[in-house]
C-alpha cells in the first residue's frame, strides 16, 4: 500500500493462528509512545484483544519507555483503546463469543503519518496443523533451492 510502512509484525501469531480475516483499527496512544514507535521500541508478541464495555482494547503490547520522555513516559504495558465503529466491535464480539475465536494483533504500521494495527479474527491451530505449515514451507524452500541451482 502506498503511504504505509510497518513498524512491528507479530509473525508468532501467524503461526499459533489460522487468520480468517484482517480489520485495520487506529489506536489511541501518548505522544511519548509514538516517539517510541518511531524508535522501533514496540513488542507485539504476547499481546491480544479483548471487547468491554463495546469498547475494544489492546493488552499485552510493550511499548518501551521514550529516553527522553521523562515524566511524560507510561506504563509501557498499559491497555490501549483500538478506534473502530462501534458496530464492527460488536460484530467481532458476537463472531469470538460464538465460534471460540480470537482477535490478535497481526502488526502495527504508520498508514500516512497515523499508527495503525492489523487485527486478525483468527482460529487457533492444533500441532498438526502447525507441523503440516512447517513441512510445506521447508518443500517449497526446497524447490526454489533446487531451481536456484538448475538456472546456474
Amino acid at each position: 500500500m502506498a503511504g504505509t510502512k510497518l513498524i512491528a509484525d507479530n509473525r508468532q501469531a501467524r503461526h499459533n493462528f489460522f487468520v480468517l480475516e484482517t480489520i485495520e483499527a487506529g489506536i489511541e496512544l501518548k505522544g511519548t509512545e509514538v516517539k517510541s514507535i518511531r524508535n522501533g521500541g514496540v513488542n507485539l508478541k504476547d499481546s491480544w484483544c479483548s471487547v468491554d464495555d463495546g469498547e475494544m482494547w489492546v493488552k499485552g503490547m510493550h511499548i518501551s519507555p521514550y529516553e527522553k520522555g521523562n515524566i511524560f513516559n507510561t506504563d509501557p504495558r498499559r491497555e490501549r483503546k483500538l478506534l473502530m465503529h462501534k458496530r464492527e466491535i460488536m460484530r467481532l464480539f458476537g463472531q469470538v463469543k460464538q465460534e471460540g475465536l480470537a482477535l490478535v494483533p497481526l502488526s502495527l504500521y504508520f498508514k500516512d503519518s497515523k499508527v495503525k494495527m492489523a487485527v486478525g479474527l483468527c482460529k487457533g491451530k492444533k500441532l498438526y496443523d502447525k507441523r503440516a505449515d512447517m513441512a510445506k514451507k521447508a518443500a517449497a524452500r526446497d524447490i526454489d533451492r533446487a531451481l536456484k541451482e538448475q538456472n546456474r
